[in-house]
């Protein structure tokens, strides 16, 4: 073809597109690689918040603003290839929340589901449709979709400490369905309708009861206490093969049907013995972690491309959807992590790798 023919076709090309641009329709052709790429693509980048660089910050954030005037007083964990969007990965939410003693967080609910995962500090409470749970370091508690929720520092044996927690929630993927709403119960505490404990009584012991009512999609227990699920890891550790790749790692489950605590959110415990040289996996659902016990690194990788991540006890990172993860272990280590895996599962679109 010759030059001139060619810069015609180009000139006719360019016209057809302004033309189509004014009826708000554009060429597949021209964005399909973009859509459709040949492999995972993600604008997500490793990263690794240090809780000896965190922590003054969050304290400091407690001399600017009362829990009840910010409602809840959280620092954002952005993904430094996504900042301004208030998201770690594609597709979830993580910050790190302060509430300091005597202080309550009011009551609300919303669409979005969250989980917390208590960083440092004892003794503050979850309310969570009227029945509250006592919050240790290392526990995993649920707010289910559209259930009321606050949170108070009343502390704990005489003793009240500033207490801080990992939330994660799955902002992005109700956004994308455009489901997301609030409402304000307009006082600062629910009212206790339960005593604390009820629904682990009725549903963490192997049992529920004969007349249960359960309807949600969610776990019907809301704190899964730290203490019962690191004595499950250590056994199994003692007692079993340690895979290769991760550790032991167990999943949190709903206890009436088996699957993921979550509809939308997956959540895992992992313990890494001392000396731990995991191999590289990967898989489609970008992950979350937080460190509750050890040292070690997470390497991290996706082609040319790799970053070495140095941990200790209450750090956070993120690993992207696709890219490979290594875990080393310097001393006993255990990884809370959570991911969009659930969602994945029921799309029919989870993908893993074991390298």
């Amino acid at each position: 073809m010759a030059i001139n023919e060619q810069t015609s076709h180009k000139d006719q090309r360019a016209d057809f597109y302004k033309r189509i641009d004014g009826e708000n329709m554009t060429p597949l052709w021209e964005v399909l690689h973009a859509l459709v790429p040949q492999e995972p693509s993600a604008a997500c980048d490793p990263a690794i918040w240090h809780w000896k660089d965190v922590k003054p910050y969050l304290l400091e954030s407690g001399t600017l603003i009362t829990a009840e005037e910010a409602v809840r007083r959280v620092l954002i964990l952005e993904n430094p290839a996504m900042r301004g969007e208030s998201l770690i990965t594609p597709s979830l939410y993580a910050g790190l929340q302060l509430i300091l003693p005597d202080e309550v967080a009011p009551s609300h609910r919303h669409t979005q589901s969250a989980l917390r995962f208590i960083v440092d500090g004892r003794g503050a409470y979850t309310a969570v449709d009227g029945e509250r749970t006592t919050m240790f370091p290392g526990d995993f508690i649920i707010t289910p979709s559209w259930t009321w929720h606050d949170h108070g520092n009343d502390g704990i044996d005489g003793a009240v400490e500033p207490v801080v927690w990992l939330d994660g929630l799955d902002i992005p993927i109700i956004r994308m369905f455009g489901a997301a709403f609030a409402e304000n119960l307009g006082e600062r505490s629910q009212p206790v309708l339960r005593n604390q404990g009820d629904s682990d009584a009725r549903y963490a012991h192997n049992m529920q009861p004969v007349t249960n009512q359960h309807a949600s999609k969610t776990s019907p227990i809301f704190n899964y206490p730290y203490e019962r699920s690191r004595e499950a890891l250590a056994h199994l550790a003692r007692h079993s093969e340690v895979n290769a790749w991760q550790g032991v790692k167990m999943r949190y489950t709903n206890p009436l049907t088996g699957g993921w605590a979550m509809p939308t959110i997956g959540t895992c415990l992992q313990l890494l013995p001392a000396h731990f040289d995991g191999k590289p996996h990967r898989s489609t659902d970008g992950a979350v972690y937080s460190v509750a016990e050890g040292h070690g690194r997470a390497r991290i990788r996706r082609g040319e491309r790799e970053a070495v991540l140095e941990f200790g006890p209450k750090d956070h990172f993120v690993v992207p959807p696709w890219w490979s993860l290594s875990l080393e272990a310097e001393t006993e280590t255990v990884l809370f992590s959570f991911s969009d895996r659930p969602v994945q599962e029921a799309l029919g679109l989870m993908r893993e790798e074991f390298l």
